[in-house]
């Protein structure tokens, strides 16, 4: 098992890494520290019914609420739901709540924790691809609504992170793809070595022995940049060059309708977009596209709409976007792969230009 920190001071905490965490997860859900004031579970209804043997060893008897799979579950109903849980198992402020599953469980899980009494305990325990990279390590908690995705939420730390990778071998066949997209983020934003090694390997999947160092170096990096930039107030760069691809993804799948992209392969595609702007701009070379586009397809990650959507609405949506900053919306941008920054000054005309091209109409 590999321990990453991530450094908050009094709000520090590890990520545990590794395969057969089930031991380790019951110890803390029976710590005195943890259950004081009472633990529970909310439960992926995908990962019950795939990993139930996991679920009996690392939680036992503990209550449980299960969730309905898939981006819908994150709404004021699930979330309401979810309070309303924790109320009936009497869970104090002294209690935590553990979180089962992929991105969407973490989510509002965390959302909840953040909310019910003022804030809970709570941990992560990711059991996809893209929530062990990316999604359970930062604190960032949230629902979307009519006009975005992760438009309501709260920045609300984890006590820890366990990432059993042995878990990604019951993933549904599209769910590993889609984490490569932020594998893959991460060499695009910061690490032009892990680009590299992407590039060099077999094609990667759950049973790949080059998996969990993999995990442990994009955590690192997010955990890094998380603990200089919490709450991505930093003017320049900071936390929003996590968001690499995210003002073209999250727009797409707003546009689409939640659910019809998975996370990982809307983040695909805008990263593909968020390439083609830095070569627009002058910054890229058309043969570091090349490279990127050439990866991401390698994983069966879109490089263009799969079906046309509108033009007007998938402006609409990414001017929605959590990174407008005094009207102005911010993209990021890279230099070179591995080198990336923000910029609120992107023409209008070369948007809406990459968006025809990927097959907006």
């Amino acid at each position: 098992m590999q321990e990453l920190s991530v450094g908050l001071g009094e709000r520090s905490y590890f990520i545990h890494i590794g395969q057969g965490l089930a031991p380790q997860l019951r110890a803390m859900a029976e710590s005195p520290a943890v259950c004081r004031g009472g633990c529970v579970l909310a439960i992926d209804e995908a990962l019950l019914a795939a990993q139930p043997d996991f679920v009996a060893a690392a939680f036992g008897e503990m209550p449980r609420i299960v969730l309905p799979s898939g981006e819908g579950t994150k709404c004021f109903d699930w979330l309401e739901k979810l309070c309303e849980f924790l109320a009936e198992k009497r869970v104090a402020r002294d209690g935590t709540l553990f979180a089962c599953g992929g991105g969407v469980t973490g989510d509002i899980a965390g959302f909840a924790a953040a909310s019910y009494l003022r804030g809970i305990g709570f941990v992560q325990v990711p059991t996809t691809l893209l929530a062990m990279v990316d999604s359970s390590v930062g604190g960032k908690t949230g629902i979307n609504i009519g006009a975005g995705k992760n438009l309501v939420g709260a920045f609300w730390q984890p006590r820890a992170v366990f990432a059993d990778t042995s878990l990604l071998a019951s993933l549904p066949e599209r769910e590993f793809p889609a984490g490569m997209a932020e594998v893959i983020k991460y060499g695009m934003l910061g690490d032009a070595a892990l680009f590299d090694q992407m590039e060099a390997l077999p094609l990667l999947d759950a049973a790949s022995a080059d998996l969990p160092g993999i995990v442990a170096r994009c955590c690192s990096i997010k955990a890094e940049v998380v603990g200089t930039d919490e709450r991505e107030t930093a003017t320049n760069n900071g936390r929003a060059l996590l968001n690499l691809g995210h003002t073209f993804g999250h727009a797409v799948e707003k546009v689409a309708g939640f659910g019809t992209y998975l996370h990982g392969e809307a983040v695909g595609l805008g990263l593909y977009m968020a390439a083609r702007l830095s070569e627009e701009m002058g910054l890229l070379s058309a043969g570091d596209v090349l490279r990127v586009k050439a990866l991401l397809e390698r994983y069966s990650l879109p490089t263009a709409l799969r079906k046309p959507l509108p033009l007007h609405d998938l402006e609409k949506a990414a001017g929605n976007d959590k990174k407008v900053r005094a009207g102005k919306l911010r993209y990021v941008i890279m230099d070179a792969l591995g080198r990336s920054r923000t910029c609120d000054d992107v023409n209008a005309d070369t948007v809406r230009w990459l968006w025809r091209e990927a097959g907006a109409q």
